[in-house]
């Protein structure tokens, strides 16, 4: 579990890097069917483009940590949901949007809970192996343990 986490970190964040450029090179020609939608749309498209850079940055930083942290998988994981929570108000206030968005949708209320479920994996992994190295049980604080 604690290398499918690495693993999952580290292509959400490639990913996201790579979104990330293509909005901020592309502009609005990034958004399927939006190639026309004007400076101010281009503009906002750059800039949450740029953003989501950073987030992918994050997730490569995380995949780095010897163990993953858990509490920076929960925050990625739970902004990631809040992306998705808005595109269903968005689809609630405005109607379907063009299908890609719809799999982007389904996409970012997906991966969460799965991100939620193996977030501890690696911190619990580590401690298991530390554990294993100091003959004490992963649940017990080897520094409070009498000699």
């Amino acid at each position: 579990m604690a290398r499918a986490l690495r693993m999952f970190a580290w292509l959400m964040g490639v990913a996201c890097v790579a979104i990330g450029l293509f909005h901020v090179i592309g502009g609005n020609a990034a958004i399927p069917g939006e190639s026309d939608a004007g400076a101010t749309l281009d503009s906002l498209g750059r800039f949450f483009g740029a953003i989501f850079v950073g987030y992918g940055l994050v997730w490569l930083w995380a995949a780095r940590q010897d163990p993953v942290p858990a509490r920076v998988v929960r925050w990625l994981a739970a902004v990631f949901l809040l992306g998705g929570i808005g595109r269903i108000l968005s689809l609630a206030v405005h109607g379907w949007p063009h299908p890609f968005q719809v799999v982007l949708a389904l996409i970012e209320l997906a991966f969460p809970p799965v991100w939620f479920w193996l977030a501890d994996a690696d911190e619990r992994a580590s401690r298991d192996a530390d554990a294993a190295l100091t003959g004490t049980r992963a649940t017990e604080n080897p520094r409070s343990r009498v000699t």
